[in-house]
């Protein structure tokens, strides 16, 4: 599981602040940082948001 036992992890500051940043690396790692900014996904997402607007004008419905 761990190279270290857990009892040894907290009795040393240095230690327990390695171990909570190694903790923290991982789950930045597993759920990613910022989105990127892709600009062909905001292209089409701006042409669905247009074609909606044109299909509720056509209806009526503002």
């Amino acid at each position: 599981m761990l190279p270290i036992r857990t009892r040894s992890i907290f009795r040393s500051r240095w230690i327990a602040l390695l171990w909570a940043a190694g903790i923290i690396w991982t789950a930045v790692e597993f759920a990613g940082g910022q989105p990127k900014n892709d600009t062909a996904a905001n292209a089409s997402s701006n042409d669905d948001v247009a074609a909606t607007q044109a299909a509720m004008n056509a209806l009526g419905i503002q």
